[in-house]
């Protein structure tokens, strides 16, 4: 992923209102991400807790950003994130919800999905990062082809966003 901007990251939001934008936290120390080894960028609101946003760039490099909730807690079992396929436990996967792009989002519409709450899917799926207590399923792909899989299960939960 190439570099963002707080400008880039502000104007990519797609199921939110632009002042809802304007008001979102901004991701901490941008400068210093991994920016090679990030498919998407993701990061928690450290003011309200269960709120977290990602912002994936598109095949045009074209930046969608999406607003996200989820239940804090977790349910202390090991699940599995169905974006990156990385096992954690306790509450290293959340059920994520966003409310839908459009008049449909206004309506109070909504998907979900199972994610790493942390956000750090990439990662994973490169091998850069691994679960505290979770693991990955032995597979035999490298890590090309996760990150690959990796990004057509998150630009298929994106495309959910828009039907």
């Amino acid at each position: 992923m190439k570099p963002v901007t707080e400008r880039d990251i502000r104007s990519s939001f797609i199921n939110c209102s632009k002042t809802e934008a304007k008001r979102l936290p901004m991701p901490r120390e941008l400068d210093e991400r991994p920016w090679d080894d990030l498919d998407f960028l993701g990061w928690s609101d450290p003011s309200l807790p269960g709120r977290c946003y990602l912002v994936i760039p598109q095949d045009d490099d074209e930046l969608v950003g999406v607003a996200l909730r989820y239940e804090t807690g977790g349910t202390g079992r090991a699940q599995m994130c169905s974006i990156c396929l990385t096992t954690h436990t306790g509450s290293g996967v959340s059920l994520l919800t966003a409310a839908k792009a459009g008049p449909s989002g206004r309506k109070g519409n909504t998907i979900g999905t199972y994610m790493c709450t942390d956000l750090a899917c990439s990662l994973y799926a490169r091998g850069k990062k691994t679960p505290a207590l979770g693991n990955r399923y032995r597979e035999n792909l490298n890590p090309e082809q996760k990150v690959e899989r990796m990004l057509a299960n998150m630009r298929a939960f994106i495309a959910r966003l828009y039907s």
